[in-house]
């Protein structure tokens, strides 16, 4: 296993299995849809009671790790609407649903136990009509209805196979690093048979209300074409902890869904592929500038008005939680957040038990710029630690260098970086970009490279461009019909 493997694997057990997500940020009411019971027994209320408090504490884990909640009327409305039609059709009149949009690229949906499901502005940008974004909701209801978010929560003992997956690398402490956090509050994903019944209720559900069986299946085979394409990249759009980590998009799954959409008999339903298009046009495409960026070898965050910057031979990538950064010959760096009270100092945090292998006598506190950073070795069987805490505006940043063998270059990596962090100026945020998906008509004369050209996010070419439109390249576009694209904001 390489080094970058490794560290991909540390920052993605959080991530792969990952089905929570956010509520509003802002107590903020959310649009959504529900149906509301008879008067409970005190015995249903002192359970609802308890699941209200479990749901209440996953909802808090969500606005944590997703964003927040995102908000674009014209999309929050249209996804509400189908979630309303989609209530109607499963015929269950005692069941409150409330759909949420999170700010996040994620391609992801989920559902918690009570009929809160979560749907990332990732998932919409990359749909292209009402009857895909109903197939995932559905989907997600169906979990719902057939009461899988309550098995997976009941199987709360996985966290302890977590746990020992962050740790089993670096010696993580669980209680107060933030991925772990996140794996933590995610439970395990649902099995194999319960993706298969989710997938058929959710096709009949959606069949029912209107929309087309094949949706499914259709948009599966989106999601894993835009998957293939750019993941473990560092470009707007999908990241580690999308849909497919815990929906597998396998063809035997894809030809379930089609032998069930053709079981039910319709040939197709209600696409709405110009409504929905209308309605997403203009949201948000790729990470939230707000939230940190990458400008060539340089992180960015305004929000925690800090930057710094790798050597040039390292790529960086943006991770949930993390920033990653990893050079060809095998070295790498992690950079994140921890939990740590105030009144504790970092060198007593480094030393504190969170990485294993800490070479106590290594231990030493400078100031880099004004500020004080505490650093340390740390040797493994396997690998060569360099690690440094710092307090900035109030929170603890932590970088990890690793490598397979110490070296000149690696300390130098190392001392480096770590004399880059500062606070962030205004010409560094001057540099972030920010993008957005654009709905525009094809005119006469038109392909599907033509559009491509014209779209603001050039890293993978054409297959971007026909990737986020359900395309290939030998499809032709229809004029006057609406297509995406990605531009600048």
């Amino acid at each position: 296993m390489t080094l970058e493997m490794t560290f991909r694997k540390l920052l993605g057990a959080g991530l792969a299995l990952a089905v929570a997500g956010c509520t509003s940020l802002t107590g903020e009411p959310e649009i959504g849809v529900q149906r509301t019971s008879d008067l409970p027994s005190a015995a249903a209320v002192s359970a609802d009671a308890r699941e209200a408090a479990a749901t209440a504490s996953e909802r808090q884990r969500i606005v944590e790790n997703y964003g927040g909640v995102y908000r674009h009327r014209e999309a929050e409305i249209l996804v509400a609407q189908i979630a309303g039609q989609l209530l109607t059709a499963a015929e269950q009149p005692n069941q409150a649903i409330s759909v949420t949009v999170m700010d996040s690229p994620e391609v992801n949906a989920f559902a918690l136990p009570g009929g809160d499901i979560y749907i990332t502005r990732g998932m919409l940008a990359l749909a292209n009509d009402t009857s895909e974004i109903a197939a995932v909701v559905a989907h997600e209801m169906a979990h719902v209805l057939l009461r899988h978010a309550q098995a997976r929560s009941s199987r709360a003992r996985t966290n302890e196979i977590v746990d020992r997956v962050l740790g089993g690398i670096l010696g993580v402490d669980v209680e107060t690093d933030q991925a772990s956090n996140r794996a933590r509050a995610s439970l395990a994903a649902f099995s194999q048979q319960q993706e298969l019944e989710a997938d058929a209720e959710g096709i009949a559900i959606a069949a029912k209300a209107g929309y087309d069986p094949f949706a499914a299946a259709r948009f599966l085979g989106v999601m894993g074409r835009y998957a293939a394409l750019t993941q473990g990249d560092n470009a707007p759009g999908l990241r580690s902890g999308d849909f497919l980590s815990s929906h597998p998009s396998t063809p035997s799954r894809i030809e379930k869904a089609i032998g069930g959409a053709e079981e039910i008999g319709v040939a197709g339903g209600l696409r709405g592929r110009a409504e929905y298009l209308a309605a997403i046009d203009g949201i948000s495409f790729g990470n939230n500038p707000d939230t940190g960026a990458i400008v060539g070898n340089r992180y960015v965050h305004k929000n925690f008005d800090l930057t710094f910057e790798v050597p040039e031979r390292y790529t960086l990538t943006l991770a949930d939680d993390a920033v990653v950064a990893t050079s060809p010959d095998g070295a790498a760096m992690r950079f994140d957040s921890a939990n740590v009270p105030a009144e504790m100092g970092l060198g007593e945090y480094l030393a504190s038990g969170w990485i294993a292998g800490l070479v106590p006598e290594s231990l030493q506190i400078r100031r880099v710029g004004g500020t004080e950073v505490a650093q340390a070795d740390a040797l493994t069987e396997q690998w060569v630690f360099r690690i440094a805490a710092l307090r900035h505006e109030g929170r603890l940043f932590r970088f990890i260098f690793a490598a397979a063998q110490d070296s000149d270059q690696f300390k130098a990596d190392f001392r480096n970086t770590i004399g880059s962090f500062r606070g962030a100026r205004l010409a560094d945020t001057r540099r972030i970009r920010s993008f957005e998906i654009a709905v525009v008509e094809a005119k006469p004369g038109d392909t599907g490279l033509t559009l491509a050209a014209r779209m603001e996010v050039n890293k993978y070419g054409p297959e971007l461009f026909y990737s986020l439109n359900g395309l290939f390249p030998e499809d032709p576009l229809v004029v006057g019909a609406p297509y995406k694209i990605v531009v600048q904001r």
